[in-house]
């Protein structure tokens, strides 16, 4: 499984990006997906995640400002963000995930920059 992560960039405090995750070489639609973030010093921690099945969740943090979605026919999952805040600053990673006869399948793409200036 291959997951491209791409749409981070450099942001002011107030505005929007989306993020995209493109996957290839698997079945992505039986995949949960999620996007995950580590700031400087940080842990990486969960922002967004989506099941196989549509159900989503979302960190406090961001809760009323980010949004995740997935497209099966494209084999894509987004992040929306808005009012982005510097805090949000960190590379942004995407993540499938499924289970399968006791074995954990887990991938991970490659991570974009957010910066978010005050």
């Amino acid at each position: 499984v291959q997951l491209q992560a791409f749409g981070g960039g450099l942001v002011q405090a107030g505005g929007s990006l989306r993020l995209s995750c493109a996957g290839s070489g698997t079945i992505f639609s039986i995949y949960g997906m999620g996007w995950y973030r580590q700031a400087p010093g940080k842990q990486r921690e969960l922002v967004a995640a989506i099941t196989s099945g549509g159900s989503t969740n979302v960190a406090d943090s961001v809760k009323g400002r980010f949004t995740i979605s997935r497209d099966n026919a494209k084999n894509t999952v987004y992040l929306q963000m808005n009012s982005l805040k510097p805090e949000d600053t960190a590379v942004y990673y995407c993540n499938a995930e499924r289970w399968g006869g006791g074995i954990r399948y887990n991938y991970w793409g490659q991570g974009t920059q957010v910066t978010v200036s005050s």
